[in-house]
């Protein structure tokens, strides 16, 4: 089923912070609100912060990301002992490729936003800003609430304020 999808971007987690006070003011659940950050670890701990949940649902899932990143560094532990290239492979580009590819932010947000209808374009400018320290708050909202969230939203002074529509069968 679809739904409204309203997005803000915000420069930093206390910001933020301050958004997600204003939605739970307005009656916005805690399921409906996440949180995406550089990291899994960060989201996991803003969330928390700010009563909501960690972005795992907006991007590429938390148990995905966490195996691929086992596997990186398992491939990485092999190449080491690897004769003649394993030391080159393990500490060169190759290594920092893997470790990116498995990582939090390697195409999982804009590939997301895209599937939700957020031209490539912004979708991809919304990734890097988050790689560069920018929180995302991604509300889940039934048709009749998207007024207030985004009031309750624009009231925290979002850097950018979108609207997408989230489909739970993609």
């Amino acid at each position: 089923m679809a739904h409204p999808l309203v997005l803000a971007l915000f420069p930093n987690p206390t910001a933020a912070a301050v958004a997600a006070r204003a939605l739970h003011a307005r009656g916005v659940e805690r399921d409906q609100i996440s949180v995406v950050s550089r990291s899994h670890d960060e989201d996991g701990a803003l969330a928390d912060q700010m009563d909501a949940t960690p972005g795992a649902d907006i991007e590429d899932s938390r148990p995905a990301a966490r195996l691929g990143e086992l596997g990186a560094q398992v491939l990485a532990a092999i190449a080491v002992v690897m004769p003649g290239i394993g030391p080159i492979v393990a500490a060169g580009p190759l290594a920092a490729g893997l470790g990116e590819a498995a990582g939090h932010v390697a195409g999982g947000v804009a590939s997301t936003l895209k599937a939700a209808g957020v031209p490539a374009g912004r979708a991809e400018q919304i990734e890097e800003a988050v790689e560069q320290g920018s929180v995302l708050l991604a509300v889940h909202a039934v048709p009749d609430q998207v007024g207030a969230v985004r009031e309750a939203l624009g009231s925290a002074k979002p850097l950018e304020l979108d609207m997408a529509n989230w489909n739970e069968d993609r």
